[in-house]
């Protein structure tokens, strides 16, 4: 089993690290993108038999990763829409072929065609949700990291982002609750909100290491999935 370097420069470094069995690089991949296949194997499957096959189908999405030879030795950076895409693919591929052999098993028995969905295109809405949802996580463990590294005002800007969004707080309330200035924890807010876009940005390129703008562009769009 090899390993490859850490200071992985772009999620397709990775990908080579996995598909070459680097233990860190897979258990990475599983950890970070279970939650995206299992919401799209859900929506797809959403009031099927098949919604009890999703746990077998995401093992078999990882399988055809990580085998000799699987889909991971076959990725191509230069193809259209990135990691995203590819991701994608895999999972709507292993879904596809489990509603082929599930059809075939119920025509045996009823001489009735197993139903597929008509249309993908709400299983794939769940899919870039989660993406998404996958992605701003990565965003805000890389500014956490880099808050830490750079001291307790910068770890206390991490803490006003969480207590703004996740809590919906606002700014009064948390200037009382820090007994801080209001106009001073406007001007941190501000300034933790271009923080987390530059970690956004990061991550981005990570995962569509082609252009920022590019980056800028598609994280926009994902934020514009979680807004609607």
């Amino acid at each position: 089993m090899r390993r490859v370097a850490r200071g992985r420069s772009t999620c397709w470094t990775e990908i080579r690290g996995a598909a070459a069995g680097d233990a860190e690089a897979r258990a990475h991949f599983v950890t970070a993108y279970t939650p995206v296949i299992r919401a799209y194997l859900l929506a797809r499957w959403r009031g099927s038999p098949l919604a009890q096959s999703v746990d077998d189908a995401m093992q078999e999405v990882f399988l055809s990763c990580f085998r000799e030879g699987g889909v991971l030795d076959r990725a191509d950076p230069e193809r259209p829409g990135g990691f995203r895409a590819f991701l994608y693919g895999v999972a709507r591929n292993v879904a596809r072929g489990v509603e082929r052999t599930r059809g075939r098993r119920r025509e045996q028995r009823l001489q009735t065609n197993f139903e597929a969905p008509a249309s993908d295109e709400p299983s794939e809405r769940a899919f870039d949700r989660a993406w998404a949802v996958t992605i701003l996580r990565e965003a805000g463990q890389s500014q956490e990291r880099a808050a830490r590294a750079a001291g307790a005002d910068a770890a206390r800007r991490v803490e006003l982002l969480r207590l703004r969004f996740e809590e919906g707080l606002p700014i009064r309330e948390i200037a009382e609750r820090w007994n801080a200035e209001p106009a001073h924890l406007h001007h941190e807010y501000a300034r933790a909100r271009r923080e987390f876009r530059d970690a956004l940005i990061a991550t981005m390129l990570f995962h569509h290491p082609d252009s920022r703008q590019g980056a800028w562009d598609e994280a926009r769009r994902l934020l514009g999935l979680l807004a609607g």
